[in-house]
């Protein structure tokens, strides 16, 4: 069954322009893998998180990025991407050791968080937050460009979109979602999350027996809860290489696409990965949360 999207608070709207995939797309995410999480996961996590309603996941899906600009967040800045210092024109390839910056990265943050959020000694303020940061860097680590060093992650490239200028970073979170999600009847002039709760609906079904329902369990080929950072690697591997088979293409070099117009076949390429990399963070979002739910229920069932 589908989330009524009625059931999306009103009031959370995001202001004008400030939707990337840390909108829209993390939204989105979120909003999939509340479909897909087992009943008693989100039983756990609504209590968890103190919100009954459906969008108790796609309401803090954005929640690490505002905290990383605060005073007590500002060290977890780092922990939303991976420099992969690697040539994204001849050989695209991560390596924790030398890419995870001494502070932290994506990798290290999601074995860290998943720690505390299984650890029952911790307070529930602190296993909030644990799941509050896991649910946003598991969207991050699935676009390409937080899995590459070059440029910035693409932030200094710049390129254009229908003859406006923009950056290739901004292209990839923002721009390339929306245009997908632009003949859904929300889009933003209701709200980010009502925008985010159709495309989810229509990314669930053909997960679930549309044109990823074949595949889907690949996706999860090789997760380990007990090993997240294995298996986050895993996954910054897999999206690392879509840097250099689609963010730059051949003959598309970091230099060569400086300037270049993107709306056309550059999109038309670029559009069934991003999909794709949406639904495999929502989907395997779920799966992460799973394991974290039904942990912690074996352990207070222990103690009972």
């Amino acid at each position: 069954m589908k989330i009524a999207i009625e059931s999306v608070l009103l009031g959370l709207v995001s202001l004008p322009g400030v939707v990337a995939w840390g909108d829209l797309g993390h939204d989105t995410a979120a909003y999939i893998a509340s479909y897909f999480v087992s009943n008693s996961t989100a039983a756990y996590l609504k209590d968890l998180l103190d919100n009954q309603d459906e969008d108790y996941l796609a309401g803090i899906a954005m929640f690490a990025d505002k905290y990383k600009y605060t005073h007590e967040g500002h060290f977890t800045e780092n922990f939303h991407f991976i420099d992969a210092h690697d040539d994204p024109y001849t050989d695209c390839n991560v390596n924790y050791d030398r890419d995870c910056k001494k502070g932290g990265c994506v990798i290290s943050a999601l074995a860290n968080y998943t720690a505390q959020a299984l650890d029952r000694d911790l307070s529930k303020e602190e296993n909030q937050l644990a799941v509050k940061l896991l649910v946003h860097y598991i969207g991050d680590l699935h676009q390409p460009l937080h899995n590459e060093d070059v440029a910035r992650g693409g932030n200094d490239i710049h390129v254009q979109w229908r003859d406006h200028d923009q950056k290739l970073h901004a292209v990839w979170d923002k721009t390339i979602p929306e245009t997908i999600a632009g003949h859904l009847s929300k889009k933003r002039k209701d709200g980010i999350l009502e925008w985010a709760l159709e495309w989810a609906n229509e990314l669930t079904t053909e997960i679930s027996n549309g044109k990823f329902a074949r595949e889907k369990n690949t996706w999860l080929k090789n997760f380990d809860l007990s090993d997240p950072l294995n298996t986050a690697m895993g996954w910054s591997i897999e999206a690392n290489k879509l840097v250099c088979s689609h963010v730059f293409p051949k003959p598309n070099s970091p230099e060569k696409i400086e300037g270049k117009e993107l709306s056309g076949r550059y999109y038309a390429k670029a559009a069934p990965v991003v999909e794709k990399q949406i639904a495999r963070a929502g989907y395997r979002m779920a799966a992460w949360l799973n394991e974290i739910a039904h942990n912690n229920w074996e352990k207070d069932n222990e103690e009972l």
